[in-house]
């Protein structure tokens, strides 16, 4: 039976021991709730990827308490550390070398000489983080190529049995997965759009590359070309609605909408990212009571929430 734990200190020590002992805990971030495991113990990684249904090609992001900590497992350098400077804690991971002599499972960078790291800007994730003494593994708390989840009752619908316990940190403030940026060359390379904007990251350190190839070794998570995905398919850049499609609105909904979910009436970027996996979620479970067969999704200026609609509307094999 999955433990649900409250944000406090027992809830935090409890989570921190089973986190030790090799067991699966979902815990609250800025960005989504994560699946985590102690990424030392190649055990409770693995225990990831059976609960996730996950490939195995597809590497993990391992969270710390502070840089320093994040900092001795990866070979890091002064872009890095700028980096670190500016928007740790906060959701930008960084993909670095491994340090050879470190303990970090080699499942969890899926066999790769690279290690995706972060600092979670999550009061809850520091205490739990910093109790535990560990890097921990953690994607988010969902089936692979699912829609992940924002609240602890998102994981529970989903996982519930299949992990120890959950840390209930209350709703996600930014709602997507950071920001997955490759620096190790001079350029640092763009993996994933998340919850630190490229103008922010360019504001800093100057342009950044886009990464298009997602065929080829994938050095994040999130690259799966068919990723995030609900249960019905998705039709991009709707402009009008069928009476068999729910609606995914940006914006006042189309006209003759039935079933809606709102991002934001007043297209808000940062409201409809924080709102994008809650509504997919809604009008998955609605599609079943009203016989509908797709989302339709209204046009989004091209930021990182397109990239997850995208990756959700993908053909699927």
């Amino acid at each position: 039976m999955t433990e649900l734990l409250q944000a406090n200190a027992a809830g935090i020590a409890r989570a921190a021991t089973l986190l030790r002992q090799g067991a699966l805990v979902s815990f609250g971030t800025e960005t989504v709730y994560g699946l985590g495991a102690d990424a030392t113990n190649d055990h409770a990684v693995a225990r990831i990827f059976a609960a996730k249904q996950r490939p195995r090609f597809n590497p993990l992001i391992c969270h710390y308490p502070s840089p320093d900590a994040a900092f001795a497992d990866v070979a890091s350098h002064a872009l890095a550390r700028q980096l670190a400077q500016a928007f740790w804690p906060g959701p930008l991971t960084m993909v670095l070398p491994r340090q050879p002599d470190r303990s970090v499972s080699l499942l969890a960078s899926a066999g790769l000489d690279t290690l995706a790291v972060r600092v979670p800007a999550h009061e809850v994730a520091l205490a739990l983080l910093r109790q535990t003494a560990r890097p921990v593994a953690a994607p988010s708390a969902n089936r692979s190529g699912k829609v992940s989840p924002t609240t602890a009752q998102h994981v529970l619908d989903e996982l519930s049995g299949h992990i120890a316990a959950v840390l209930d940190c209350g709703p996600c403030i930014v709602g997507v997965e950071s920001t997955v940026l490759d620096v190790r060359g001079a350029q640092p390379v763009l993996l994933r759009p998340g919850g630190t904007t490229v103008e922010a990251i360019e504001a800093i350190i100057g342009p950044v590359r886009l990464n298009g190839d997602v065929t080829g070794t994938l050095r994040s998570p999130g690259m799966l070309a068919s990723h995030y995905a609900p249960t019905l398919p998705m039709r991009l850049g709707a402009i009008d609605v069928s009476a068999d499609e729910a609606l995914l609105a940006f914006g006042p909904p189309l006209p003759g909408a039935g079933t809606v979910f709102r991002l934001s009436d007043d297209r808000n970027l940062t409201e409809a990212a924080a709102h994008l996996f809650s509504g997919l979620r809604q009008l998955d479970a609605n599609a079943a009571a009203h016989g509908l067969i797709r989302i339709a999704v209204m046009p989004i200026p091209d930021r990182g929430i397109n990239d997850r609609l995208r990756r959700a509307a993908a053909p699927r094999d």
